[in-house]
């Protein structure tokens, strides 16, 4: 039993360690994640705290993995990592059955799971924390606790610094499409025998205070102006394999919305992406603009903010991108890509390039 239950013991808490540390090589991931579930719970108010949700979550799952494995201070370590377990099992359990969310990031982008994966997976976890709870007497705790104290806080300002160093410097470890030696145009290809999802476009209208969705070829006899237009969504009708391409939301346009993706991303001489979602004066974009003009005579901002652009970069290369685009390739905005044609040759944050 004692065998059993030290195997079940170091398999949990290396686990979470694993999970967390794959998390906080990305925490702002890890943020996006959380607020795609808030906006679907209805929750959106908590979106603007999504990245302190994340480091903390990420300082939890290591923390008390470790606490797990020192075995200290057990019983309490083994309450938390319950309501943690519940939790998660509850948000991947959300995910597979109302089919509103299509990873759960349990591992982040490194490692994605499908939600039914993520579910079981947690459903394990949580009956392995039941037993080692049910047979906590049997473990006899051997660590000084003022050991297991220093340990404990090494751990938590170890893994904050390190959250605070990727959102800086960018991840450790990239597992995203746009990393370095990646060619963009290969990634934007559909891979062989993939099947798409088969949807319908359905238009949501009003009608004395109740909502209708008709899709475009079955509006009622009845219809007239008294049905107020109020959106569209998609509604997937068939499920395809689930293969795509890998980038699938990449295009540059002009500020006057001309579609330049193909032109940039076919230059025959190696140039400049400079990725941000908001263009701010908290960056010193003059400082970073000089330097790149005395190295690379062909630099573009790519961005979602056209306005903050157009307020401090309006003598550059504007182009605008979709912003869900931007957060995928650049973690810290801005980004610097030092493209070959659609070849990914370099991948920076701007403060690792201002301090080289």
């Amino acid at each position: 039993m004692q065998s059993f239950l030290k195997i079940l013991r170091w398999t949990v808490g290396i686990l979470f360690i694993f999970s967390g540390l794959i998390k906080a090589n990305d925490p702002l991931g890890l943020s996006y994640k959380m607020q795609e579930f808030f906006d679907v719970l209805g929750l959106s108010f908590f979106s603007d705290y999504t990245l302190i949700f994340s480091i903390l979550m990420n300082v939890l799952e290591i923390v008390t993995g470790i606490a797990l494995l020192i075995q200290y201070p057990y019983k309490k370590t083994l309450w938390l990592l319950l309501a943690l377990i519940l939790f998660f099992t509850f948000l991947t359990g959300y995910a597979l059955f109302s089919g509103k969310i299509k990873t759960c990031g349990c591992f982040g982008d490194c490692i994605p799971l499908t939600p039914q994966t993520s579910f079981i997976k947690d459903i394990v976890l949580l009956i392995s924390i039941v037993i080692l709870l049910f047979y906590h007497k049997k473990i006899k705790t051997k660590i000084k606790p003022w050991l297991g104290i220093i340990i404990l806080t090494l751990t938590s300002f170890g893994v904050v610094y390190g959250q605070y160093y990727v959102l800086n410097h960018l991840p450790l470890i990239d597992c995203l499409p746009y990393k370095t030696g990646n060619d963009i145009n290969e990634k934007m290809k559909t891979p062989p025998g993939a099947v798409p999802d088969s949807v319908a476009i359905q238009m949501e209208f009003t009608k004395n205070g109740k909502s209708y969705f008709f899709d475009a070829n079955h509006f009622p006899d009845n219809f007239d102006e008294s049905y107020i237009y109020k959106n569209r969504r998609e509604v997937v009708v068939r499920k395809g394999n689930g293969l795509k391409a890998a980038i699938d939301d990449f295009t540059l346009e002009t500020i006057n919305k001309v579609d330049s993706t193909k032109d940039v991303l076919s230059q025959t001489t190696p140039y400049v992406l400079i990725f941000t979602g908001k263009v701010t004066n908290e960056v010193p974009w003059d400082m970073l603009m000089s330097a790149l003009h005395k190295k690379h005579k062909l630099v573009y901002i790519v961005t979602a903010d056209k306005s903050g652009a157009l307020q401090y970069l309006s003598k550059e290369n504007i182009l605008i991108g979709d912003i869900t685009m931007i957060k995928t390739a650049a973690r810290v905005w801005p980004t610097i890509f030092i493209m070959n044609g659609s070849v990914i040759m370099q991948k920076q944050s701007y403060i690792d390039f201002l301090n080289k």
